[in-house]
């Protein structure tokens, strides 16, 4: 699965910014010649100028220098009758990117640049630059070329931004105008500039209940364009998200100013998916400003939960690993980290669940139909990104290069959302890229009046960014998947420094080695990503010969410590031989990376032991753990502030938030009479807004006195709802059997399941729709009641949790153990004193640690046991009610007796591979053991508080801060107030 792996990049933060293949900021420039690319594709080399003898011709200066006295940079123009192009002669120090900066000048001033030479002499070099117009001639207006030579000495000599001149704009290539502060005045002029831009400036925006409001209705009327005595609550949350936009730009901009002052050592961390989730609630906590927000709006006539709920959710991701991903970017703003994310913005979010009559339908998530507040569109920050084409051998200083003709190339347009701390003034960023058609374009199919198809062409560039969560049947689509996994950022990194830095490659394989590191959360090595070779070599041909030299490298290397065991040398291959040749990313991201992470210690032990064994063998220092965590800000303080309220009174602080470690201080009053009360009164009304959303949602009335016994995440066979799903039908089938006197002695329950399954796996849509027939069979049974109800919870996304987690008493997880790399959900729950019922897999092993198997329901065969059992196959024994309940399902009682059989068929016949027949029994007397439990509110309670207090370690804070400290080597760059 692509989403499986997320790679963490570092560099240092003077290289210049590019997206090449999710690329972070990575531009190496040498001082070695280079090429430019005409509009065919093709390099030329210029010919030197001579005069009628064939002589080299000395180029001498047409126009003054427009170079200040303390300039090092000397720049020269040449427009000689015989040339077809204006002639630059660029003389200037050497400095990394300083190529990369001139051209950027020129396209930006709307040049072309027809040919270029480079020579060196010593520290300096020289350029040769022919440009011509946009209409294709040279430039001969005297005061054009000053202006063009000033904006160039800008470039070069300041932070490579380029100018005009006289206060006139000039245009990049995709329409942006670009102007310098300060152009056309004196230094005289230019200081009384800034002291009046900081006079306008000089204090931060207010946050006093007048200020927000005039802000609000500000945006309301100017951004929005609605009238301020007339507008809703979508265009008053517009107007609001608009307002604490403002604020984090402020801090967004101060933070990286001083970033960029103090030039720390920056984190850049990719991943494909990022499972943000609303914006407003979480912006506002962390800004501190949420009281006041509630109290302008109220003062407007609005209500802030109201407003907020008009937010949808920013569903870029899919299921943990996203989710992750969001809050781990939450924890390195407060935790003042210097950091960028970097990922794609997708057009369409993951899909939206439909239930039809029980079967689950995807329709596409339209999340950026009403525009999104909070991502700033950088337009002018765009970068090729190539694909398909040919690579060919070209001689340069006697050497020989690769040079990779592209046959297409995309735009990567990037758009920026704030990220801000908690409890700081830092604000990082999370740049997201999107897919545009090129500015190149198609003038064959122009000229030719095929102007249509070009146009299409050009629009299926879009597509690369569209769709997060495709159907995995279709092989098109998973070009789309495995085409930006971040796993190819390495290829990439070795062609920009192989290619057009003209490093050598003992050189270059140094960098990237060393930048690099790679989190996996794959349990299986079959799930591990591959990608066919005939795919890449056609989408990214120089990538794909890149990875076999590392391959060959790496091979030979390996020969020289193992020798000839040819069996282990084909596993820990990059290339995967066989029917379907195919590139193995893990393995190209181990051989490349400096530290391979696993996310908890199970999963450590899993990967050392199994999934890269024979790598673990090889380079036993690069495997380590950090166990995942989730952010107490958006799981405990957004989503249910009534807890939080409590844990900071009994606490005496409010500092937890951010020093998560003071939750074990509850343990000092888990027995106070007071905190129970206060403590149950909490989960009553969590629970109460939860029945009060099933209503609306279903129609069913649960019973408050009911326990929500809940299992939400994807639905997938290892993460076995079916087997909860088969438990529900047991509870059900024994109170319809029982007298009528012993069903008052049955706890009631409320079982609560959502997730969504992937649009091409059929078992798992057949476990959705026999959720639904189980519900309705149990619900509309009048013999049964309130003693037990089932109710399926569609498009569960991050919005849904932050209710239903809060109002939860017991959480569900059952993946089979030796299956689940973390399970985040579970620390989620756990923060919200949720009690968990669950197998020793993942990081439930740690959270018993922490919070004591005693205040767990614990059930399951362990990670150890797992391999055995698989072995007896069809030998191992299911216990009768295991089997009765499967004979329900297969001979029809809750109806579709034929589309359940090959459900049926997986759990039977020694087919049951993730063991629901062997763990049933087990599963059952931890059910029982929760129902027990429960009736005894005083301990219920007593073991809730003490999850809380033991929830500590979970917090992605703790994860980020041993990853800052352990793998990337960053410090806290804190931003002054």
């Amino acid at each position: 699965m692509s989403a499986a792996i997320s790679v963490s990049f570092l560099t240092t933060p003077s290289l210049q910014q590019r997206p090449f293949s999710l690329l972070p900021p990575c531009n190496l420039r040498s001082p070695f010649s280079v090429r430019f690319r005409t509009s065919n594709g093709r390099h030329l080399i210029p010919p030197r100028a001579s005069n009628d003898n064939n002589e080299p011709q000395q180029l001498t200066e047409t126009t003054p220098s427009a170079v200040p006295s303390n300039s090092s940079t000397m720049i020269t123009v040449q427009n000689e009758d015989s040339l077809d192009s204006t002639l630059f002669l660029i003389r200037a120090r050497n400095r990394i990117g300083l190529l990369q900066v001139i051209t950027r000048a020129f396209k930006i001033l709307g040049l072309t640049i027809e040919r270029a030479t480079v020579e060196l002499e010593g520290e300096y070099f020289v350029k040769s630059f022919f440009v011509t117009d946009s209409d294709g001639k040279k430039v001969e207006d005297t005061e054009s070329l000053e202006r063009i030579k000033e904006a160039l000495v800008d470039a070069i000599d300041g932070d490579g931004s380029v100018s005009g001149s006289g206060g006139v704009g000039l245009v990049s290539g995709r329409g942006v105008v670009v102007r310098k502060a300060g152009l056309g005045m004196e230094s005289g002029e230019r200081k009384a500039k800034v002291e009046k831009m900081f006079g306008f400036m000089d204090a931060f925006l207010k946050n006093d209940s007048f200020s927000l409001q005039k802000d609000i209705l500000d945006h309301v009327e100017y951004t929005v364009a609605r009238s301020r005595f007339i507008f809703d609550d979508f265009e008053a949350y517009q107007g609001l998200s608009y307002s604490v936009r403002d604020r984090l730009i402020e801090r967004w901009h101060d933070t990286h100013r001083y970033f960029k002052k103090k030039d720390p050592k920056r984190l850049y961390f990719l991943s494909l998916e990022f499972l943000m989730g609303r914006s407003l609630s979480n912006s506002v906590i962390n800004l501190g400003i949420r009281d006041q927000y509630a109290d302008a709006l109220n003062q407007l006539g609005f209500e802030f939960e109201v407003v907020a709920e008009q937010e949808g959710d920013a569903a870029l991701g899919n299921g943990g690993l996203a989710r992750l991903c969001a809050c781990q970017m939450d924890s390195l703003a407060t935790l003042d980290y210097p950091a960028w994310g970097y990922g794609l913005r997708y057009q369409y979010g993951l899909f939206r669940q439909i239930i039809l009559d029980g079967f689950q339908l995807e329709e596409p998530d339209y999340w950026l139909n009403f525009g999104n507040p909070w991502e700033i569109e950088r337009v002018h920050v765009s970068y090729p990104v190539k694909f398909y084409g040919t690579v060919e051998e070209e001689g340069i200083q006697g050497q020989t290069i690769k040079v990779w003709i592209p046959g297409e190339t995309v735009e990567a347009v990037a758009y920026d959302n704030p990220i801000p701390g908690y409890g700081t003034r830092n604000a990082i960023n999370l740049r997201l890229w999107a897919a545009k058609p090129s500015d190149q374009y198609d003038m064959e199919s122009y000229n030719t009046g095929d102007y249509i198809n070009a146009i299409m062409d050009r629009q299926k560039a879009e597509t690369i960014s569209n769709v997060l969560y495709p159907d995995d049947r279709s092989y098109q689509v998973a070009l789309q998947i495995n085409d930006t996994h971040p796993s190819l950022a390495i290829a990439e990194v070795m062609r920009v420094l192989v290619d057009e830095e003209h490093l050598d490659w003992s050189r270059a394989w140094d960098i990237t080695s060393r930048v690099f590191s790679f989190t996996t959360h794959t349990v299986h090595a079959e799930a591990l990503e591959k990608i066919p070779v005939d795919l890449l070599g056609n989408l990214l041909p120089r990538h794909l010969q890149i990875i076999y030299e590392i391959n060959y490298k790496f091979m030979e290397e390996l020969k020289s410590m193992i020798g000839q065991d040819y069996d282990r040398l084909s596993r820990m291959s990059i290339v995967e031989e066989g029917a379907v040749k195919s590139i193995r990313m893990a393995n190209l991201s181990i051989v490349c990376c400096q530290i391979v992470n696993g996310v908890s210690k199970v999963h450590l032990d899993l990967l050392k032991e199994r999934v890269f064994k024979d790598f673990y063998e090889l380079w036993p220092q690069k495997f380590q753990y950090k166990t995942n965590g989730v952010t107490q800000r958006r799981w405990v303080v957004v989503s249910n502030p009534n807890l939080s309220s409590l844990i900071s009174k009994w606490l005496g602080t409010e500092s937890w938030i951010r020093n998560v470690d003071l939750l074990a201080g509850l343990r000092q009053h888990v027995s106070d009479p007071d905190l129970q009360r206060e403590w149950k009164m909490v989960k009553k009304v969590n629970k109460a807004r939860l029945a009060e959303y099933i209503e609306t949602l279903s129609g069913i009335k649960v019973s408050l006195d009911a326990m929500f016994d809940v299992q939400i995440k994807r639905i997938h066979e290892y993460k076995r709802q079916l087997l909860n799903i088969l438990g529900i039908i047991h509870r059900y089938d024994c109170i319809k059997n029982m007298e009528t006197s012993d069903r008052r002695k049955v706890v009631p329950r409320v079982c609560i399941i959502g997730g969504k399954a992937a649009p091409g796996y059929d078992i798992a849509k057949k476990i959705i729709k026999l959720c639904h027939v189980v519900a309705e069979k149990i619900n509309n049974d009048a013999d049964i009641g309130d003693l037990l109800k089932l109710v399926f919870i569609p498009d569960y996304n991050v919005s849904v949790a932050e209710l239903v987690i809060p109002g939860s008493d017991l959480s569900q997880h059952l993946s089979t153990a030796g299956h689940e790399a973390s399970g985040t959900g579970s620390m989620k729950f756990l923060m919200n004193g949720c009690l968990l019922l669950a197998t020793a897999d993942g990081a439930i092993v740690e959270i018993m640690e922490e919070v004591g198997a005693d205040n767990m329901f614990l059930f399951g065969a362990k990670v150890n046991e797992v391999p055995a059992l698989h072995e007896k196959g069809a030998s191992l024994k299911a216990p009768l009610q295991f089997l009765r309940v499967v004979r329900m399902v297969r001979d029809g009682y809750f109806g579709f007796k034929d589309y359940f059989k090959s459900l049926c068929d997986t759990l039977e016949d020694g087919k049951d591979f993730y063991l629901l027949g062997y763990d049933f029994a087990s599963y059952l007397e931890a059910q029982a053991a929760a129902d027990r439990t429960f009736v005894d509110p005083e301990k219920w309670i007593h073991m809730s508080i003490l999850s809380t207090a033991g929830s500590g370690k979970f917090s992605s804070d703790k994860t980020i801060e041993e990853y800052a400290k352990h793998t990337w080597g960053i410090e806290p760059c804190k931003c002054p107030f």
